[in-house]
């Protein structure tokens, strides 16, 4: 089997022969000579190894045969209109490409990338409809959908791989420091802030180190953070960093990074995990807002939530009907040299009171069952373990039993259910909530980029290759995430809830639009939209008159393309060298 690309002719001395054959000229490679003790000769044997281009006899078709017999050859990246599917998945495309357009994604890339920004738009568009990131199949995908390339140019994984590694950090933060500079500096806005670590076994990756892994394997581990505009559902920037460095230390660098980025008016949404007396000073310094999340049973609070307990729990002045909460507000300093009075709003959940007392008491009767297997054992038990009981030992160290301390029990069971926010404004308990609750859009950025984009596993070797992919993956999070917020929208105006409304199903539904090539080679709409179609649509505000629109224009890119290559074509040749040996006297 010819491929679909033209090379020049192997110039090896003595070895290239060229065999014509009917209408076509047949190029042969001599790989061996074997002697006739009878004839006392040399036999050359050769093999076919391509076909003679009509346009230009210096070039030919290669086969299989020639990858054999010059296996450090490199064949041309790119693969030609012949290489496509006669039938085209658009719809997904034309989603994601207004959603480029809309954020101008386009033109910062090729500010930054060059000719290969369409190729990185491909591997976006990849890794949002494919839901992963594997560079060996994306040619598979590239065949049977339009593409962002020039002339919508299929390229091989050897190109994906070479382009992963071309991407610098001058690339990435270059991007950023676009994508960040058109953003609305002077609008208020609420920055969620959130961090996960990634397990990894890579061997050439610099910042790949033993961590406090939230999902520990024992393995190395790398961090990844990212910063979103809550306000407006956008991400904002990303950043990678060595595991062995933990989230309440890295803070400080997010502060000195929005700095940079011109942000003033600015407040963050946080994790209990990044709850330090450093960070809350270094925000007050740079005069940011924050509304941190502390739970009732931490020091911290738990005397202010004790104070509060049994007054505001039915009060249908404190309800908050959205989550099904009550909550009350209350001002006190932070720790004791605080300068400021913060705001301590305190919730009730009568859900997650029971189930945070079932868990408890598991916990309890496990930590029971335990001791019973070690009676007359040396051993030494954690803090967490001899927080809640008094461990006795006999002689010589050995383990005799342990006492429940009730107390510690007690008080903990009478906290749960309740939990505590922090602001530096004054805000009513339930705009604190509010507010917070904004910040599970970023916990779904990670649950999009592990589950949704593949980014469970990062399928490279060297630090640069993962750099890129994390960089092509923050492009994809910033389409996928309004693909999200705009189905939302559009489910909260229509009356019906229907399923397939999820990022997910309407992408599966999307890419039963499709064009098939017909007998003349155009590509032609293959039928209507439908009506699921149309609702999906109108999330994006498009219609079937512009799929309509863009199915020709597409159609007509890839006639012009087809008729490039119809003067290679290959019919009507039944020479292709496979499996074939020459044997000339």
């Amino acid at each position: 089997m010819y491929h679909d690309f033209t090379i020049g002719i192997p110039d090896v001395k003595g070895k290239i022969t060229v065999k014509k054959k009917g209408g076509s000229s047949f190029v042969l490679f001599e790989y061996e000579r074997v002697y006739d003790p009878a004839r006392k000769f040399n036999i050359p044997k050769r093999a076919i190894i391509g076909k003679v281009s009509e346009e230009d006899d210096s070039r030919m078709y290669p086969n299989e045969n020639y990858q054999t017999h010059f296996p450090a050859a490199i064949l041309p990246e790119e693969r030609n209109q012949a290489c496509r599917s006669c039938c085209l998945r658009i719809g997904a495309y034309l989603v994601i490409d207004k959603v480029a357009q809309e954020y101008g994604l386009a033109r910062m890339l090729e500010k930054h990338l060059g000719k290969d920004s369409g190729l990185l738009l491909d591997l976006v568009c990849y890794s949002i409809i494919s839901e992963d990131n594997a560079a060996q199949y994306y040619p598979d995908f590239a065949f049977s959908h339009p593409l962002f390339s020039d002339g919508m140019m299929i390229y091989s994984d050897s190109k994906v791989a070479r382009l992963l590694g071309s991407i610098t950090k001058d690339h990435t933060i270059g991007f950023l420091d676009s994508w960040n500079e058109k953003r609305d500096h002077r609008q208020r806005l609420y920055i969620s802030y959130d961090s996960t670590n990634k397990n990894c076994q890579a061997g050439d990756v610099d910042f790949v180190e033993f961590g406090k892994a939230k999902d520990d394997k024992g393995l190395p581990v790398f961090n990844l953070a990212i910063a979103f505009d809550k306000t407006n559902q956008v991400p904002l920037f990303y950043e990678e960093y060595p595991g062995s460095i933990n989230d309440v230390s890295q803070f400080g660098f997010l502060v000195d990074k929005v700095i940079e980025y011109g942000y003033r008016r600015m407040g963050f949404i946080l994790d209990r995990g990044y709850f330090s007396k450093d960070n809350i000073r270094y925000m007050d310094e740079n005069g940011y807002s924050f509304i941190i999340m502390v739970k009732g049973m931490k020091d911290l609070v738990s005397a202010l939530v004790a104070s509060r307990i049994h007054t505001f729990e039915t009060s249908r002045e404190c309800v908050i009907h959205t989550y099904r909460v009550y909550g009350t507000t209350v001002e006190a300093r932070l720790y004791a040299d605080d300068t400021k009075d913060r705001y301590f709003h305190i919730y009730y959940n009568p859900a997650l009171q029971a189930a945070e007392r079932e868990q408890l008491e598991l916990k309890i009767e496990g930590y029971k069952k335990f001791f019973r297997r070690l009676e007359g054992q040396e051993i030494s038990f954690s803090r967490n373990i001899t927080h809640y009981f008094d461990i006795y030992y006999g002689k010589g160290g050995r383990f005799l039993y342990a006492r429940e301390k009730a107390s510690v029990v007690e008080s903990e069971l009478a906290l749960c259910g309740y939990f505590c926010i922090v602001t530096s404004e004054k805000m009513s308990a339930e705009e604190a909530l509010t507010l917070y609750k904004g910040r599970d859009a970023s916990e779904k950025l990670f649950s999009s980029d592990k589950t949704f984009l593949g980014g469970r596993s990062m399928r490279v070797q060297s630090q640069n290759a993962l750099s890129a992919k994390i960089f092509i993956e923050f492009v994809a999070l910033i389409i996928r995430n309004r693909i999200y917020t705009l189905l939302k929208e559009e489910l909260f105006r229509i009356e019906t809830r229907p399923n397939y409304m999820t990022v997910p199903q309407a992408v599966r539904e999307l890419e039963k639009i499709e064009m098939v090539r017909r007998n003349n080679g155009t590509y032609r709409l293959d039928h209507a939209v439908t009506k699921r179609q149309k609702t999906i649509l109108s999330a994006f505000g498009l219609d079937e008159e512009y799929v309509r629109f863009k199915a020709t224009e597409i159609g007509r890119l890839l006639s012009d393309g087809m008729s490039l290559m119809d003067s290679g074509k290959n019919e009507g040749d039944d020479e292709d060298g496979e499996n074939e040996e020459y044997i000339f006297n």
